[in-house]
């Protein structure tokens, strides 16, 4: 058995695979924390792959999503923080720095070095794992700059929508977006910005900016559904430079799910793509574009057919949004095992986490020919948000803010899982599904102060408890 760093939780589950791969992240993220220089103005500790030039807004804000996970063995922001401490009096943040020379990286294809607008939404996430009050009211008045700043460069006020270049999204060289200049993804990003800045600002009790932002949300939302959902096809695209949708099918789309911006008879529709053999319904779930696409590749090609983790983490996101728990949960677990079908590869070589997976079988992607387009080893930053983070909130199904006090779990078969030494804030818990000696399924607490725990047994029970510190347990059959 693998030896789990020092401080993180220690999950359970009835397969050692799963708790042996989330163990190796946390031994592997170890070994990734690097200090700049002073002049670079990255002098503090943050997570950064050491063989990377570059560091990027995009690794920084999905990393957080399990560096908040580590019990604050490693700091969930200390790169966000770097970033921060870039921004221009514009109120720009550009996508790339040089992290040895600490200058902004601008690319001929994204001249603006524009990136996905996500800080919000990390932000508040951020504050419901870690608790911390304080930052919320330091990062709002840069998240403030920096969307005004997006205003500026990208918003069209004609169409009432943003353009940015396709190199400005996660998925870089999909080939049926070429064309497109008002991207789907860009646009569901802002809008879950904007909605994100409410939510912050509520925190804060500044009513009037909460207002601000959701009124701009509910304007983007507004636009996104009447421009880019098409009533025929049951989708989301892009729209070309003249406003005309492009009708190809990508994992883009699903950043609405995550937005909210569907009604729910709209989501169903989108999210039946996902079960359809000819959309998104392959064995690794889920391929960047539609399999019936003409660009589609079987092999990857990069974010032509490739499986990414970041891509499946967002689609798992937006399903929760809609209570697709089960789904959520499946698709999870399938993309985990492909995952771990790597680090057992055939003979006696050692296994390694990859950037991008075969849709179709068991396999790493083929991301390109040419040496920086190769489908990288050991790279973490996206694939832990599946080994770690889908791990807890998915396949043990724990939900948790401080704030609040509150840890839901979400339950929707019962097996051996749960989580050991978890912090919440001071307060260190554990929970644990088992089967008693009398062969009926019950849940041990563990607790040094009060909580609130919600279990949520999916199409059955529904249940909040007051969680007294000490031990105790309840039987899932009482509930």
């Amino acid at each position: 058995m693998i030896a789990l760093k020092k401080g993180v939780p220690r999950i359970h589950y009835y397969n050692q695979d799963f708790v042996d791969l989330y163990v190796r992240s946390w031994n592997l993220i170890d070994a990734q924390w690097a200090r700049g220089t002073k002049a670079s103005g990255f002098e503090g500790s943050m997570f950064h792959q050491k063989d990377k030039v570059d560091i990027s807004v995009t690794d920084a804000c999905f990393s957080s999503f399990y560096l908040v996970y580590s019990n604050k063995v490693y700091s969930a922001f200390a790169t966000l923080d770097a970033i921060y401490a870039k921004q221009e009096l514009s109120g720009a943040i550009r996508s790339h720095y040089n992290f040895t020379t600490g200058e902004a990286i601008l690319a001929e294809n994204n001249p603006l070095g524009l990136a996905p607008p996500i800080f919000a939404w990390v932000e508040f996430d951020i504050y419901h794992k870690i608790g911390i009050k304080k930052r919320v009211k330091d990062v709002l008045p840069i998240l403030g700059d920096y969307f005004n700043w997006l205003d500026q460069v990208a918003f069209d006020e004609t169409l009432g929508l943003y353009h940015a270049p396709l190199s400005a999204s996660i998925m870089v060289d999909c080939k049926p977006r070429k064309d497109a200049l008002y991207l789907i993804d860009f646009n569901c990003q802002q809008a879950l910005n904007a909605l994100y800045m409410s939510y912050l600002a509520d925190i804060m009790n500044d009513k009037e900016l909460s207002f601000r932002y959701k009124k701009r949300y509910f304007m983007l939302k507004t636009k996104i559904n009447a421009l880019m959902w098409s009533e025929d096809a049951g989708f989301y695209f892009d729209l070309d430079e003249s406003g005309n949708q492009i009708k190809a099918r990508t994992l883009a789309a699903y950043w609405a799910l995550l937005a909210e911006l569907p009604t729910e008879e709209n989501a169903d529709r989108l999210i039946a793509h996902l079960h359809d053999p000819d959309g998104f319904a392959t064995p690794n779930p889920f391929p960047s574009i539609a399999v019936n696409e003409s660009d589609f590749n079987a092999k990857g090609d990069g974010f032509n057919g490739g499986v990414y983790p970041e891509l499946t983490y967002i689609v798992i996101k937006g399903l929760e949004k809609f209570k697709k728990f089960e789904f959520a949960r499946e698709a999870a677990a399938k993309h985990i095992y492909f995952i771990l079908d790597r680090m057992h590869p055939d003979g006696d070589g050692v296994g390694h986490f990859w950037q991008s997976y075969q849709p179709l079988s068991d396999g790493i992607a083929w991301v390109g020919d040419g040496k920086e387009n190769a489908n990288q080893k050991d790279i973490l930053t996206m694939v832990c948000l599946a080994t770690i983070t889908l791990m807890i909130e998915n396949i043990v199904g724990l939900i948790i803010s401080l704030p609040r006090k509150t840890v839901d779990w979400i339950v929707p078969t019962l097996e051996l899982m749960g989580i050991e030494n978890l912090s919440l804030k001071r307060n260190i818990i554990s929970i644990l599904c088992v089967k008693n000696h009398r062969q009926s399924w019950e849940i041990r607490l563990k607790s040094e102060k009060l909580y609130y725990f919600t279990v949520n047994l999916v199409n059955i029970k529904k249940k909040t408890l007051p969680i007294p510190s000490g031990q105790c347990s309840m039987l899932i059959e009482k509930l």
